[in-house]
Order: structure tokens, then C-alpha cells, then sequence
């Protein structure tokens, strides 16, 4: 029997992983009375007594979780942004080239950012095969679900009285300092910060991520893209799926209420979109957290999602 706490557990994140982990037979949840939950020394305890801790927490509470934690064998799966960039952290997106390995093998686990997972799981086998050079200056559009904004957000919206401007999509990141940027940029080994457009619409789980590109960008064609994807992405929960369309149309909620990632090409010789979709929930939150967690316990891979 593995024992879980988790830091943080009434935020978004974190109510989804108590939901999905409470019914796992092998897993025993360490769960805080309400009065200490925000308890230093009850919040300590826990978090050393656990194999894995789960941090759902604001940056700076997370960085001070991880000082809380004194016993070498806990294992750490942080969800904030506060270690997703530190190099002696394991990147948490089991796909990638050598990081199930990684994952597997380490105590300080950084899950991904959502938006920041959909761009990386493009961008990242393109640059690696050669087909993207690291000083491409390149540009991400990316369609969420209001869920992704966390707990004021969705009450935001699902509000009796919300506002008529929430009714149609809102673009915000308007400053280009989006908190993914950085991941994005270092995970797939660019020179430069992509130029990212995040939008936000009135539907609650679905995220579309996509990254246009011109032929001059390429080295190859579409097909060799689709090659290289097709090849890349064998095993986890990310899957090339050629003409993925519906009709024509793509929906950025195609994929709500899954774990898994749909990557798909459009286009022609001379201008080509590459798109993720996937659930900001699942696979950009506490689907990708479950499945590094099994990863590192050496529990089936799958268990626990919804695919």
C-alpha cells in the first residue's frame, strides 16, 4: 500500500487527484482534519510520513513545502510553476525522449504546465529531428476550457449573473510574460520564447494548442513531419492521428474528460498547423500528475485515467 498526501487538496488540481486516487485499491490518501490543513507542523508531518507528495499549492507555498520535507524517500510531484525549469527537477512529461527513465528514477517531479504541454509535445520531436532549428521564431495559439483557471474562474463563469464579454472567447497573456513561456522555450531547446496567444471560452475541460508554420520554417515537408510524430509518440497517452478533423471543424473539447493527447497536421506545402488536444484537467494537470506518480511507483502506466 503506497501513501499519498496531498498538499493543496482543495484547489482544482488537487480535488481531481483525490477523486481519481480514492478509488485506487494500492493507494492509502493521508488526508488533514479542515483545521490543519494550513498547518505547518500537520502539513510536515504528512508530508514526510508520505511515499509521494503531490504539491497543488501556489509557487511560493510549494517551494516551501519542498523545504518542509526532510525524509529522503519521499517523492515529490509538484504542480505549480515553481520547479519546472530547475535543472536538477525531472520534467514531468513521460513522452518525451529518455524522460519516462528520468521519471522513473526521480524523488523531484515538476508536472507541466497545460498550455506548455500542448506546444512542447509539437515543438520538441521537430526539433529534435532536425525539422525546427532553435532559433526559429515561432508562435503558439491555444484554446482552454475556463476550468484550467482554477477555482475563481469557474466560479466566474458558471455564475447566474457572469458577464456578457465571458460569453465569447478572451484572449489574455497580453504581455507576452506568460508564466509557460519559459518551459516552453527550454524544454524544446529554442533560443527564443514562442509568441503565445492564450485563449480562454465558456466551455468548462478541452484545451487546442497550435503552432503555425510557414515552409520556410521546415526542413521537410508536411509528410516528414507526420513521419516524425507518427515514429516519436509509440507509447504513453500521446497519439499521431492523421485527419483528425471533424468535417473540417476542430474542437478544442474533443478530448474533455480524457487523459490522452490527439497530435494532428493540417495544411499544405507552403503553410502547416500543428495541433495537440487534450483535456487541461487530464493530461495539462492531474492526468499528467497520476501518470508520473505510476510511472515512478512502477504501477501500470494507465492506471487511474481515462483514455
Amino acid at each position: 500500500m503506497y501513501k499519498v498526501f496531498i498538499d493543496g487538496s482543495a484547489g482544482t488540481t488537487g480535488l481531481k487527484i483525490v477523486e481519481r486516487l480514492s478509488e485506487e485499491k494500492d493507494i492509502s490518501l493521508l488526508v488533514l482534519p479542515e483545521e490543519k490543513r494550513k498547518d505547518t507542523l500537520a502539513r510536515r508531518e504528512a508530508l514526510n510520513e508520505a511515499d509521494v507528495a503531490f504539491l497543488c499549492l501556489p509557487d511560493e507555498a510549494a517551494i516551501e513545502a519542498v523545504s518542509l520535507v526532510e525524509n529522503e524517500k519521499v517523492a515529490i510531484i509538484d504542480t505549480s510553476t515553481a520547479h519546472r525549469t530547475n535543472p536538477s527537477w525531472t520534467y514531468g512529461f513521460a513522452e518525451l525522449a529518455g524522460q519516462r527513465e528520468k521519471i522513473r528514477s526521480s524523488k523531484r517531479i515538476a508536472n507541466p504546465g497545460c498550455h506548455a504541454s500542448g506546444f512542447i509535445a509539437l515543438v520538441k520531436p521537430l526539433v529534435d529531428a532536425g525539422l525546427i532549428g532553435k532559433e526559429e521564431c515561432l508562435s503558439c495559439f491555444s484554446l482552454t476550457g475556463y476550468t484550467g483557471g482554477g477555482k475563481k474562474m469557474i466560479a466566474e463563469y458558471e455564475a447566474k449573473d457572469t458577464p456578457l464579454l465571458y460569453d465569447a472567447p478572451r484572449q489574455y497573456g497580453l504581455s507576452q510574460h506568460h508564466k509557460h513561456l519559459p518551459e516552453m522555450a527550454r524544454l524544446c531547446s529554442l533560443e527564443r520564447e514562442p509568441l503565445f496567444c492564450p485563449i480562454v471560452a465558456a466551455f468548462p475541460r478541452g484545451m487546442e494548442v497550435t503552432v503555425p508554420l510557414f515552409s520556410h520554417q521546415v526542413k521537410g515537408s508536411i509528410e516528414d513531419i507526420k513521419a516524425v510524430y507518427a515514429a516519436y509518440y509509440q507509447e504513453g497517452v500521446v497519439r499521431f492521428k492523421d485527419a483528425a478533423d471533424e468535417g473540417g471543424f476542430l474542437s478544442a473539447c474533443k478530448t474533455a474528460g480524457l487523459d490522452s493527447m490527439e497530435i494532428s497536421v493540417y495544411g499544405n506545402g507552403e503553410r502547416m498547423l500543428l495541433v495537440s488536444r487534450f483535456d487541461n484537467l487530464g493530461k495539462g494537470a492531474s492526468g499528467a500528475a497520476i501518470q508520473n506518480m505510476n510511472i515512478y511507483l512502477g504501477r501500470e502506466e494507465t492506471a487511474g485515467l481515462t483514455l
